[in-house]
Protein backbone atom coordinates (compact mmCIF):
# COMPACT_ATOMS: atom_id res chain seq x y z
CA UNK A 1 0.00 0.00 0.00
CA UNK A 2 1.37 3.51 -1.32
CA UNK A 3 0.68 5.92 0.98
CA UNK A 4 1.13 9.02 -1.76
CA UNK A 5 -0.52 12.42 -1.83
CA UNK A 6 -1.62 14.45 -4.65
CA UNK A 7 -1.37 18.25 -4.81
CA UNK A 8 -3.00 20.31 -7.28
CA UNK A 9 -1.78 23.62 -8.30
CA UNK A 10 -4.04 26.49 -8.72
CA UNK A 11 -3.10 29.15 -10.76
CA UNK A 12 -5.16 32.81 -9.61
CA UNK A 13 -6.52 34.32 -12.97
CA UNK A 14 -5.60 37.76 -10.62
CA UNK A 15 -2.82 37.54 -8.79
CA UNK A 16 -2.60 40.00 -6.30
CA UNK A 17 1.04 41.47 -5.09
CA UNK A 18 1.33 40.44 -1.63
CA UNK A 19 4.76 41.59 -1.07
CA UNK A 20 5.67 45.42 -1.54
CA UNK A 21 8.86 46.34 -3.67
CA UNK A 22 12.01 46.62 -1.71
CA UNK A 23 12.50 50.11 -0.61
CA UNK A 24 16.18 50.18 -1.71
CA UNK A 25 14.88 49.22 -5.53
CA UNK A 26 12.50 51.97 -5.51
CA UNK A 27 14.72 54.53 -3.78
CA UNK A 28 17.25 53.77 -6.67
CA UNK A 29 15.19 53.87 -9.23
CA UNK A 30 14.17 57.69 -8.12
CA UNK A 31 17.75 58.40 -7.71
CA UNK A 32 19.21 57.82 -11.15
CA UNK A 33 15.64 60.39 -12.51
CA UNK A 34 17.24 62.73 -10.16
CA UNK A 35 20.26 65.23 -11.18
CA UNK A 36 23.57 65.69 -9.88
CA UNK A 37 24.07 69.62 -9.12
CA UNK A 38 27.41 70.87 -10.28
CA UNK A 39 27.41 74.44 -9.28
CA UNK A 40 29.98 77.37 -10.46
CA UNK A 41 30.10 80.40 -9.07
CA UNK A 42 32.55 83.24 -10.23
CA UNK A 43 32.89 87.43 -9.68
CA UNK A 44 34.40 89.94 -10.46
CA UNK A 45 36.89 89.85 -7.96
CA UNK A 46 37.98 86.20 -8.23
CA UNK A 47 38.10 86.76 -12.03
CA UNK A 48 41.44 88.69 -10.91
CA UNK A 49 42.67 85.34 -10.16
CA UNK A 50 42.86 84.12 -13.35
CA UNK A 51 42.37 80.82 -14.83
CA UNK A 52 42.17 78.62 -11.63
CA UNK A 53 39.06 79.52 -10.55
CA UNK A 54 37.49 80.32 -14.15
CA UNK A 55 33.92 78.82 -14.86
CA UNK A 56 35.25 76.72 -16.99
CA UNK A 57 37.82 75.68 -14.51
CA UNK A 58 35.28 74.46 -12.50
CA UNK A 59 33.14 72.97 -14.71
CA UNK A 60 36.34 70.79 -15.91
CA UNK A 61 36.86 70.03 -12.16
CA UNK A 62 33.09 69.00 -11.71
CA UNK A 63 32.43 66.72 -14.65
CA UNK A 64 35.43 65.21 -13.62
CA UNK A 65 34.37 64.22 -10.67
CA UNK A 66 31.31 63.20 -11.62
CA UNK A 67 32.75 61.08 -14.16
CA UNK A 68 35.40 59.61 -12.18
CA UNK A 69 32.76 58.53 -9.25
CA UNK A 70 29.68 57.54 -11.23
CA UNK A 71 27.55 60.27 -10.61
CA UNK A 72 24.94 60.73 -13.01
CA UNK A 73 22.91 63.53 -14.81
CA UNK A 74 25.24 66.29 -14.17
CA UNK A 75 23.49 69.56 -14.70
CA UNK A 76 25.45 73.08 -14.50
CA UNK A 77 23.84 75.83 -12.58
CA UNK A 78 26.25 78.98 -12.98
CA UNK A 79 26.70 82.97 -11.72
CA UNK A 80 29.47 84.23 -13.24
CA UNK A 81 30.02 87.38 -12.03
CA UNK A 82 28.28 87.23 -8.71
CA UNK A 83 29.59 87.63 -4.82
CA UNK A 84 29.30 84.84 -3.22
CA UNK A 85 28.17 87.24 -0.04
CA UNK A 86 24.78 87.04 -1.25
CA UNK A 87 22.37 84.29 -2.02
CA UNK A 88 20.53 85.78 -4.71
CA UNK A 89 22.22 84.70 -7.62
CA UNK A 90 20.17 83.43 -10.18
CA UNK A 91 21.84 80.33 -11.12
CA UNK A 92 22.10 79.30 -7.60
CA UNK A 93 18.35 79.93 -6.89
CA UNK A 94 17.11 77.80 -9.52
CA UNK A 95 19.75 75.07 -8.25
CA UNK A 96 17.66 75.40 -5.25
CA UNK A 97 14.66 75.46 -6.77
CA UNK A 98 15.35 72.09 -7.87
CA UNK A 99 16.46 70.87 -4.68
CA UNK A 100 13.21 72.22 -2.79
CA UNK A 101 10.92 70.26 -5.80
CA UNK A 102 13.14 67.10 -4.74
CA UNK A 103 15.13 66.85 -8.15
CA UNK A 104 18.58 66.67 -6.98
CA UNK A 105 20.28 63.66 -5.55
CA UNK A 106 23.68 65.52 -5.13
CA UNK A 107 25.27 69.50 -5.02
CA UNK A 108 28.79 69.17 -6.05
CA UNK A 109 30.98 72.04 -5.85
CA UNK A 110 34.46 72.67 -6.70
CA UNK A 111 34.94 74.25 -2.78
CA UNK A 112 33.21 75.94 -0.40
CA UNK A 113 34.04 79.18 -1.21
CA UNK A 114 32.82 78.22 -4.81
CA UNK A 115 29.04 78.08 -2.84
CA UNK A 116 29.02 81.06 -0.41
CA UNK A 117 30.78 83.18 1.19
CA UNK A 118 27.71 83.82 3.89
CA UNK A 119 28.96 81.35 6.08
CA UNK A 120 26.05 81.38 8.19
CA UNK A 121 23.67 80.62 4.83
CA UNK A 122 25.81 78.03 3.72
CA UNK A 123 25.45 76.23 7.13
CA UNK A 124 21.64 76.53 6.87
CA UNK A 125 21.11 75.30 3.14
CA UNK A 126 24.05 72.14 3.63
CA UNK A 127 22.84 71.58 7.37
CA UNK A 128 19.21 71.74 7.32
CA UNK A 129 17.96 72.27 3.73
CA UNK A 130 20.12 69.86 1.24
CA UNK A 131 19.26 67.26 4.65
CA UNK A 132 15.61 67.85 4.36
CA UNK A 133 15.84 66.71 0.56
CA UNK A 134 18.10 64.01 1.24
CA UNK A 135 20.82 65.95 -0.52
CA UNK A 136 24.54 65.07 -0.39
CA UNK A 137 26.79 68.06 -0.59
CA UNK A 138 30.12 67.85 -2.06
CA UNK A 139 33.17 70.64 -2.10
CA UNK A 140 35.54 68.47 -3.72
CA UNK A 141 39.16 70.52 -2.90
CA UNK A 142 37.89 70.71 1.03
CA UNK A 143 37.81 67.09 0.75
CA UNK A 144 33.71 67.76 2.11
CA UNK A 145 31.20 65.10 1.83
CA UNK A 146 27.95 65.13 4.19
CA UNK A 147 28.01 60.98 3.26
CA UNK A 148 30.48 60.96 6.40
CA UNK A 149 29.99 63.87 8.68
CA UNK A 150 32.30 62.62 11.52
CA UNK A 151 35.30 63.13 8.86
CA UNK A 152 37.92 65.21 10.23
CA UNK A 153 37.29 67.47 7.11
CA UNK A 154 33.70 67.59 8.52
CA UNK A 155 34.69 69.50 11.50
CA UNK A 156 37.00 72.10 9.11
CA UNK A 157 33.83 73.04 6.72
CA UNK A 158 32.67 75.55 9.64
CA UNK A 159 35.88 77.08 9.99
CA UNK A 160 36.25 77.53 6.10
CA UNK A 161 33.25 78.60 5.90
CA UNK A 162 34.20 81.36 8.30
CA UNK A 163 37.25 82.07 6.46
CA UNK A 164 35.57 82.68 3.49
CA UNK A 165 33.28 84.87 4.66
CA UNK A 166 35.86 87.02 6.10
CA UNK A 167 38.02 87.32 3.08
CA UNK A 168 35.31 87.88 1.11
Amino acid sequence: MTNGADFDIMESPNPVLTVAPIKEDTEMLRATEKITALYCRLSQEDALDGESNSITHQKDILLKYCKDHRFFNPTFFVDDGYSGTTMQRPGFQKMIEEVENDRVSTVIVKDLSRFSRNSAMAGMYINITFAEHGVRFIAINDNYDTIDPNSIDADFAGLRNWFNDNTA
